[in-house]
């Protein structure tokens, strides 16, 4: 589990075949305390699981369905990419819940300069948007935002010049194509009321049974 607060900025050394599969090698520079094999990794927002650390590097496999929802198999040598090491027990959750999980992937539609802010505007797919609320959370490329529009074909969300400096959030331009992950809580409600049971009518006898109201009910007006 992550936060959406990007920890600091890696960059891709290059992709590797391993056993069939892909490994990214990423420069990520030394951590305190040191990354360890096995442990969880937010790249651009996919949990990757450390294969290899050593000197400032990690290696970290990736599977088939990774490579189909997610931006990585486009990313060349040199790329950046936003790094997060997963959430410990008593760590400040100052984003969201973000799984790293990957739901898709969107394009920058444009990125515009309200103030010192920037509006970026994304296109995507209607099975991500239907996902989606305004003032709800949403991670792009693993960073935590804030949907401030939602038509249906795009989303928007405000960057802070904070979030533009520390992330690479702050270099995309239009066509750029970024790893979305919509809110987890909202996901799992949609499916309940998709797939669950129709909930029974609320009736006096219902809630007597629960311990609730009087043993009668009100007269009628």
């Amino acid at each position: 589990m992550f936060t959406g607060l990007i920890q600091r900025i890696g960059s891709l050394v290059r992709q590797e075949t391993a056993g069939g599969g892909r490994r990214l090698l990423i420069e990520c520079g030394a951590w305190t305390p040191p990354l360890e094999i096995g442990e969880s990794l937010a790249v651009n927002g996919a949990c990757l699981t450390v294969a290899r650390a050593e000197g400032g590097r990690a290696a970290c496999d990736i599977l088939p369905e990774t490579l189909e929802r997610t931006t990585f198999g486009e990313l060349p040598p040199g790329a950046r990419l936003n790094l997060e090491r997963a959430l410990r027990l008593g760590d400040p959750l100052g984003g969201h819940w973000v799984a790293g999980h990957v739901d898709g992937i969107g394009a920058v539609e444009s990125r515009q300069a309200t103030g010192r802010d920037w509006i970026l505007r994304v296109h995507a797919a209607p099975d991500l948007l239907r996902d989606m609320v305004i003032k709800g959370s949403i991670a792009i490329d693993g960073v935590s935002l804030t949907l401030v529009e939602l038509t249906a074909t795009r989303f928007a969300v405000a960057l802070v010049p904070l979030t533009c400096a520390r992330t690479t959030l702050g270099t995309l331009r239009p066509g750029a194509r970024v790893n979305l992950e919509t809110d987890l809580v909202g996901k799992h409600v949609r499916r309940t009321l998709e797939t669950g049971a129709a909930p029974a009518p609320l009736t006096w006898e219902r809630l007597r049974a629960a311990g609730f109201g009087s043993p009668e009910p009100p007269p009628s007006p």
